[in-house]
């Protein structure tokens, strides 16, 4: 596979909901550009871009899967993403990759949630939007509704750039045309619109076109097109069927003429500075003569080659044999090989320019997100983060044999760095494993590999709740430690004070201590056990957060005091002083989605209201079905998958994504404080 110029590359992310018909999609424009013999089936499980044995017999996508062919001259990446929103941590990935998201909505369905999610998350990134109606065969669709339905969502900048026509058999192209038969609205009539939406963009042209009333010529229209798709002016409709190939080749153009190259869409929002430091924004430049710099979105562990960063090259050239660095590593790795991902093929290339999607294999210091450059004088850089869901499903694990307890542990590490929304944490006072996921179909997908590919035997039963401690008033603490036990003793006493700041705001550590009462030489230990009780917890025995610690005097032995005794001495003086400080307990809540059938609406809102849930709204989402919002706590809905689907007979789903943490009602602390206790006793 040779190298392509920049200005001939196209990175397209295909986003939308679930079953929208993203691989079948991606499936026929390979076929059609020739890229594979044959066009392959989801059903048999056939496609290049669900490769996996568990997405072969799920019948739909769990991961994103990168594939490229040419059209016309141009050289077009696309990256397939699933569309459950359990696996919304893959599609957001590929955000961070493409110049282009294609936002595929099912004909039959409508606008659903994850396109609706990938539609804001796509504008907010800066990345250019076209959005594309699949299955515009099938029977009982509505297009002239939907495009209705889609305007009045993401505004009037949705134009048609083609229209089906004789029934959803073939598509009828407008930019260029203002004649010809559509199913729906004048081909003249869209033409028309779409022209003055674009000339929008050129005031000299704008000018020229209304003084002359003459179109403007393609090669006229090709920077005011780019201009408002960045601006986010312009978001053109395209219709196909993947099935049959309708709008297929108009979609292929679009790509190869329309879409744009890596010099043409927004430039990535790179940073120099650290995460939590000032920092300021740098212009990555698509050159591929200047010093490397590429962004990996995507890791695999891979069985056979280990693991692989998947990346994209947004400056200079990666070259075979070349050298780089990983983000402010100051020791480079050698780039043995470099890979083109065609679905589970690895194909070797000797390089990558800007705008490139490649990989590298067998390098252990490569995660999620990290930058790849060639020199140290762009050691802090970074991209700015996208924002994931927050994994609040949670299921406590247990290796059946006692001899893949180590096992487990190593493998969990490996699908924690593929999955930015699937989290392992070790709760050393429950002695309990959790996985974290974003809902019950994302964890079973996980369990399913663990035992399909790993051969695992797991246990598995609800976790306890992440709750929360902090106050609501400022208490002061005072302990002095002293223990003598024969020839040198302990001795070290804090004084401290504790008060509450508003919530999120984390913990603050304070040092007023003057004269030298408590020698700076211990003032770390005094820390270590102040966090060390906020660790542990005061009423229940849960992480004490939202607090602000001041430590203002205490007193030492030139002999005696060690750090040990610092140590414990602000543990047990911050234990007292939170005691002292009217501490809550709090719960995390979520934001929930529910969709059901209409008719079910009312069984569903009630039995939110009796988990103490709060309706936040309620919106049609395609015919008969209903989006219900509102928050809940996560206590309340453990088995909800289960309940909901026999309120609903099997109909509803939901998705849930972290809101915040509110105050347990005080029966509720009262349980949770007094198994503590017991705990405690033991």
């Amino acid at each position: 596979m040779g190298q392509t110029a920049t200005s001939n590359l196209r990175t397209v992310a295909l986003v939308g909901h679930g079953a929208a018909g993203k691989t079948s999609l991606a499936e026929s424009l390979l076929a059609a550009a020739g890229a594979i013999s044959s066009r392959g089936s989801v059903d048999k499980g056939s496609t290049v871009c669900d490769f996996d044995p568990q997405e072969k017999e799920l019948g739909h996508s769990l991961n994103s899967a990168l594939a490229s062919f040419s059209w016309q001259g141009a050289q077009v990446h696309i990256i397939d993403t699933p569309g459950f929103p359990d696996f919304a941590g893959q599609a957001i990935g590929a955000l961070a990759a493409v110049d282009t998201a294609l936002v595929v909505i099912n004909a039959q369905n409508g606008v659903e949630l994850t396109s609706e999610r990938m539609m804001r998350m796509a504008a907010a990134r800066g990345v250019c939007r076209m959005i594309v109606i699949n299955k515009i065969d099938a029977e009982n669709v509505n297009l002239p509704a939907l495009v209705a339905n889609i305007r009045e969502r993401f505004g009037r900048e949705c134009m048609l750039l083609d229209l089906p026509s004789k029934q959803g058999s073939e598509v009828v192209e407008v930019l260029g045309h203002d004649d010809g038969d559509s199913d729906f609205e004048s081909v003249a009539a869209a033409h028309r619109a779409l022209i003055d939406q674009i000339v929008e963009e050129d005031e000299d042209l704008l000018a020229r076109y209304l003084e002359e009333g003459v179109d403007p010529t393609p090669d006229e229209l090709h920077a005011p097109f780019e201009r408002a798709l960045r601006a986010g002016h312009l978001v053109p409709i395209l219709f196909v069927s993947a099935r049959t190939g309708a709008g297929i080749p108009q979609l292929l153009d679009v790509l190869a003429h329309l879409a744009p190259n890596p010099g043409e869409g927004n430039p990535p929002p790179f940073y120099r500075g650290e995460p939590d430091g000032p920092s300021e924004a740098f212009q990555a430049e698509p050159d591929p003569q200047k010093h490397v710099l590429a962004h990996v979105f995507k890791v695999v562990s891979d069985p056979f080659i280990g693991k692989v960063g998947v990346f994209r090259v947004h400056q200079g050239t990666v070259r075979k044999d070349s050298q780089l660095f990983v983000g402010d590593g100051k020791r480079p790795f050698k780039v043995g090989h470099i890979y083109r991902l065609q679905g589970k093929e690895y194909v070797e290339v000797d390089s990558l320019v800007p705008g490139d999607l490649g990989a590298v294999a067998k390098v252990d210091e490569i995660e999620f997100d990290c930058v790849l450059h060639d020199s140290h004088d762009e050691d802090h850089i970074h991209l700015v983060p996208l924002e994931f869901p927050q994994p609040m499903q949670g299921l406590a694990v247990h290796a059946r044999r006692k001899a893949d307890e180590q096992r487990l542990f190593e493998i969990l590490h490996k699908l924690e760095i593929e999955d930015p929304c699937f989290k392992v944490e070790r709760h050393p006072t429950t002695n309990e494993t959790v996985i974290r996921g974003i809902g019950e179909m994302h964890l079973r997908a996980k369990l399913s590999r663990l035992a399909q590919q790993y051969k695992l035997e797991l246990d598995t039963k609800p976790p306890q709740i992440a709750y929360r401690e902090a106050i609501t008033a400022s208490a002061e603490g005072h302990c002095r430690h002293k223990k003598q036990s024969g020839g040198a003793g302990q001795f070290g006493e804090v004084m401290l004070r504790v008060e509450p700041l508003e919530r999120g705001a984390g913990f603050e550590f304070v040092d007023i201590v003057k004269g030298g009462v408590i020698p700076g030489v211990f003032m770390a230990a005094v820390e270590k056990g102040v966090r060390q009780a906020l660790a542990d917890g005061v009423v229940a025995g849960f992480p004490v957060e939202d607090l602000r610690v001041t430590v203002h005097d205490g007193k030492s032995h030139p002999v005696d005091g060690k750090d040990i005794a610092f140590f414990t001495a602000g543990r047990k003086a911050t234990v007292e002083a939170i005691r002292a400080a009217k501490p809550i307990i709090l719960e995390p809540v979520v934001d929930i989605e529910i969709l059901a059938p209409d008719s079910m609406t009312g069984d569903v809102t009630g039995d939110l209201s009796s988990k103490r849930g709060h309706l936040t709204g309620t919106q049609p989402r395609g015919p008969g079905v209903m989006a219900i919002s509102g928050e809940v706590p996560l206590a309340e809905l453990e088995g909800y998958q289960s309940r909901l689907k026999s309120l609903t007979g099997g109909q509803g789903s939901y998705s849930i994504a972290f809101s915040h943490y509110a105050q347990v009602p005080p029966a509720t602390q009262q349980q949770l404080a007094g198994q503590h206790k017991v705990v405690e006793e033991d």
